[in-house]
């Protein structure tokens, strides 16, 4: 009998192998071929083609790296450590690893992120994605709007916390260092003993409103006080050491001062751009009046939804009032997908201007009727199933985008990087959802038989 060859029970074909083959069969794998790659690509420069090493991440492999992460709401550092040991992650990026390589810097993901914040726009890149997914959308003509915000990952802040961590930044990280530095004395100053009553107040569970207007006004005059000797020392040493990030970060000290010491004559209504974070001066105090968190700390995001997916209309670490903003998602949802024939959203968009707009654009409307004149049955049937899907669907993604998706507490720092990271969740969010209905249509549920 002659030797027959031994055939290979996974062989490879065409360049596939058993394993690329298993991933575009996964449900990741269907999300990666419902992002545009190549079309956000060119969003970012052009790659160097001169001297020194190239990167060993494409532009490709770095909006992959965003898109895992939101994906698997995990750390950077989880993320690069699972990237070592999971062949999916590695097709999805389009770098695989040899058996003896493996990532060992875990600080990729930051230089990632600072390279997209420098070359790229989040409102491109979500006109690259709604043009590629338009054609998938159902439902055009139902426009659902709504406001939310993603908190910042920061402590509640208070004034005396502020103040004294600007204290501790100006004496400690700073004014002693320096002299230290230049073997000069140290100018006078109350800190030591600040600093003990201040860890008596931090101790008590509960300070009164006296203890802490007290507190608030020692440590302005002791801040007001360490900013002066510092800014003398560095006119007379040319601001030696000091680097341009510590220089930003004075010129936040100072404003927190100015501010602080309005404060104390002035109510907080009157001050407009307050600083409530040190390390994250961008950040605003947004009230949402809601009755477990009145107040939260993050970006306000203004959302339209068509269709289950969600996209960006406005996101600003400023308080706004979305009503404003009807007029211009509707010109929006029009620009993408055409015009909008029905609208849902809250009462708080129920303003005369609107309703008149939304009349004249012949667009029916979930909002209470004004007027003698009723509804008929067929109408109060429609405008209650477009309020309930406002108040489910849309509700709801907002809570499976913080829970699944890595919005919760946004831990990253930088205005605009937060806002990167957002808009990666919520088109993550989405890049999902038309994985899932294409694999549903694809292979439709058997129904279950009596």
């Amino acid at each position: 009998m002659k030797d027959m060859a031994q055939l290979p029970l996974f062989k490879d074909f065409d360049g596939y192998s058993p394993k690329y083959h298993f991933f575009k069969n996964s449900l990741l794998g269907q999300v990666h071929d419902s992002i545009p790659w190549d079309d956000l690509v060119s969003c970012l420069p052009e790659e160097r083609s001169g001297r020194g090493a190239p990167s060993w991440f494409g532009a490709n492999a770095m909006f992959a790296l965003m898109f895992l992460k939101s994906y698997l709401n995990i750390s950077d550092r989880q993320l690069l450590e699972r990237y070592n040991s999971d062949w999916m992650l590695q097709y999805f990026c389009g770098k695989v690893l040899a058996e003896d390589q493996q990532i060992r810097d875990m600080t990729i993901m930051t230089r990632i992120r600072a390279y997209l914040e420098k070359h790229c726009e989040w409102e491109k890149l979500q006109e690259v994605l709604i043009n590629h997914w338009k054609h998938d959308v159902n439902n055009t003509h139902v426009l659902l709007m709504d406001a939310t915000c993603y908190e910042s990952y920061i402590r509640f802040p208070t004034d005396v916390k502020l103040l004294w961590e600007c204290c501790e930044w100006v004496f400690e990280n700073q004014l002693f260092s320096i002299c230290s530095e230049l073997g000069i004395k140290r100018p006078r100053s109350k800190y030591r003993e600040q600093k003990i009553e201040q860890m008596a107040y931090f101790r008590k569970r509960k300070n009164s409103f006296k203890e802490t207007l007290k507190r608030r006004k020692a440590l302005v005059y002791l801040l007001g006080k360490g900013i002066a000797q510092l800014q003398e020392i560095l006119d007379g040493k040319q601001g030696a050491g000091l680097d341009l990030k510590d220089f930003a970060r004075l010129a936040v000290v100072k404003k927190v001062y100015s501010q602080q010491r309005f404060l104390l004559t002035n109510p907080p209504s009157e001050l407009k751009d307050r600083i409530v974070s040190l390390h994250k001066p961008y950040l605003r105090p947004i009230v949402r009046g809601k009755e477990n968190r009145p107040v939260e700390f993050g970006a306000k995001a203004h959302i339209l939804q068509v269709d289950g997916l969600t996209f960006i209309d406005k996101l600003d670490f400023n308080a706004f009032n979305e009503c404003t903003r009807l007029k211009l998602s509707v010109a929006k949802h029009k620009r993408f997908f055409g015009p909008a024939k029905q609208l849902g959203a809250d009462r708080i968009y129920a303003t005369n201007s609107n309703r008149r707009f939304c009349t004249d654009n012949k667009i029916f409307t979930c909002f209470p009727k004004k007027g003698p004149k009723k509804q008929s049955k067929s109408e109060k049937v429609l405008s209650s199933e477009i309020s309930k899907q406002r108040a489910t669907v849309m509700e709801g993604v907002f809570g499976t985008n913080k829970d699944f998706y890595g919005l919760r507490k946004i831990r990253v720092k930088g205005e605009k990087r937060e806002k990167l990271m957002i808009f990666f969740g919520i088109m993550t969010a989405n890049a999902v959802k038309l994985a899932k209905r294409k694999r549903e249509k694809e292979n439709p549920p058997e129904r279950k038989t009596a």
